[in-house]
C-alpha cells in the first residue's frame, strides 16, 4: 500500500512540473539564459572561414559592411560559423581577392563584381550601370528577372560562388581640381575611375585608371592622377579628397546603385550544410536592409561637412548628361560586340527595364 502511494505521489509531482515548465503550445524547449547564445544546429560541423577584403574596414559602408559579415555570421549560427575579415593585403593584395577565391588560397572575398572586368567583362553589369536602375529595381531584376542566374554562371566558371550582399545609394560624379564647363575641359585628364563608366570618360578624352580606395588619395596628392571618383559623399569625406580637389560633381550618371558582394570558393561552400548556406544567405539580405537605410541618412551630414571645408558642390547641366549618355551608348554597343556574355547580360537588363518602365513611370514620382 505504502509503495503504490509513493508512486501516486511521483506522479502528480511530475505532471505539475511539466504543467509549470512546459511552454502553454505544448512544444518542450529547451531554456536558453537572456544574453547567451543559442545553441548550434548539432548536425552542423563547425566552420572557419578566411575572407580578404578589398575595402578597409574601416572605410564607411564599404569596409564596414564586410567587417560587418564577421560579427552577423558569428550571431546567427551561435558561433558555429565564423568568418574572419582580414584587410586588404593582410592575406592578399586588394585587387587580387578574385585569384585567392577560385583558387581556394582563401576561402572567402568582400568586394564588388565591376572590380574583375579585366577577368570576367560582364560582370560589370552585377556593380554598376551607366544611367542604371535605382536599387529597387536593380534588386528586382537581379532576385525575379532573370540576374542572378546569369551571375550565378559567370562564376561557377571560375570556381566561385557569389552573392551579392550590399546595395549602397548613388555616388558622386567625381572631384576635380578645376571647375569642368565643357566636355572639352575633360580632354587630357588622367583620372580614376570605376567600372563601365570608365570606358564612357575615355570616349570623352579623358585618360583612366582603376586604383583601390587606399591609393587614390597619394596619387591624386602626389599629380599621378588629376582627378578621381570614388563614392558617395560620406565616403569620400572619409577619404579627405577635399583637402586637394575643391569642384564636386553631381549626379553619380555612371553609378546610380552598386552592388557589393561576398565571393566563396565553391568547393568550400559546396562543403557547408544547408543550414549554413541559409544562414549566409540570412546576412547578406540583412546587409541590404542596413547598406540601403544607413547609405542614404548619412549623406545628409557629410554634404554639410564638405561645404564646410570648402568644396564646392555642382550638377552636370543637361549638355553634358547628354554627352556622357551618348557615349554610354556607343561603350554598350562596342562591349557586345566583342563579348558575348557581356552582350547576354546587357540584354537581359534592357529587356527588364523596358517592360518595368511602365511600372516605374505610373508608381513613382
Amino acid at each position: 500500500m505504502r509503495s503504490v502511494l509513493l508512486l501516486l505521489v511521483g506522479l502528480v509531482v511530475g505532471a505539475a512540473a511539466v504543467y509549470f515548465v512546459v511552454p502553454r503550445g505544448g512544444t518542450e524547449t529547451p531554456a536558453v539564459a537572456e544574453g547567451t547564445e543559442a545553441p548550434a544546429a548539432a548536425s552542423d560541423p563547425e566552420v572557419r572561414w578566411k575572407m580578404g577584403s578589398t575595402y578597409p574596414a574601416t572605410l564607411v559602408q564599404l569596409g564596414e559592411l564586410g567587417k560587418r559579415i564577421e560579427s552577423q555570421i558569428d550571431k546567427v549560427s551561435g558561433g558555429n560559423f565564423k568568418i574572419k575579415f582580414f584587410e586588404p593585403s593582410a592575406l592578399v593584395p586588394a585587387l587580387e581577392v578574385f585569384d585567392a577565391v577560385s583558387e581556394g588560397s582563401i576561402d572567402a572575398g568582400w568586394s564588388t563584381p565591376g572590380y574583375w572586368a579585366g577577368k570576367v567583362p560582364a560582370l560589370q553589369f552585377f556593380a554598376a550601370v551607366p544611367f542604371g536602375p535605382r536599387a529597387p529595381e536593380y534588386m528586382a531584376w537581379v532576385y525575379y528577372g532573370g540576374g542572378k542566374e546569369l551571375y550565378d554562371e559567370l562564376y561557377a566558371r571560375h570556381n566561385i560562388k557569389g552573392l551579392l550582399c550590399a546595395v549602397i545609394p548613388p555616388e558622386a560624379s567625381g572631384w576635380f581640381r578645376k571647375p569642368i564647363n565643357s566636355p572639352e575641359d575633360l580632354k587630357g585628364l588622367k583620372m580614376r575611375f570605376f567600372g563601365l563608366g570608365a570606358k564612357v570618360m575615355e570616349k570623352l578624352g579623358v585618360s583612366t585608371q582603376l586604383l583601390a580606395g587606399g591609393d587614390i588619395y597619394p596619387a591624386l596628392e602626389l599629380g599621378t592622377i588629376d582627378a578621381t571618383e570614388f563614392s558617395m559623399p560620406a565616403i569620400d569625406l572619409n577619404l579627405g579628397f577635399y583637402q586637394i580637389a575643391k569642384e564636386y560633381y553631381f549626379p553619380g550618371w555612371h553609378q546610380q546603385s552598386t552592388f557589393f558582394e561576398l565571393i566563396m570558393n565553391m568547393d568550400r561552400w559546396n562543403a557547408l550544410t544547408d543550414t549554413q548556406k541559409a544562414q549566409i544567405e540570412t546576412v547578406c539580405g540583412d546587409q541590404f536592409r542596413q547598406s540601403i537605410a544607413e547609405g542614404e541618412y548619412i549623406q545628409i551630414d557629410a554634404l554639410q561637412q564638405l561645404e564646410d571645408h570648402g568644396v564646392n558642390i555642382h550638377s552636370w547641366p543637361p549638355e553634358m548628361l547628354d554627352r556622357f549618355h551618348a557615349a554610354w551608348d556607343e561603350v554598350v554597343e562596342e562591349e557586345s560586340a566583342a563579348d558575348p556574355d557581356f552582350k547576354r547580360v546587357w540584354e537581359s537588363l534592357k529587356a527588364f527595364r523596358e517592360s518595368y518602365s511602365r511600372w516605374r513611370d505610373l508608381g513613382y514620382l
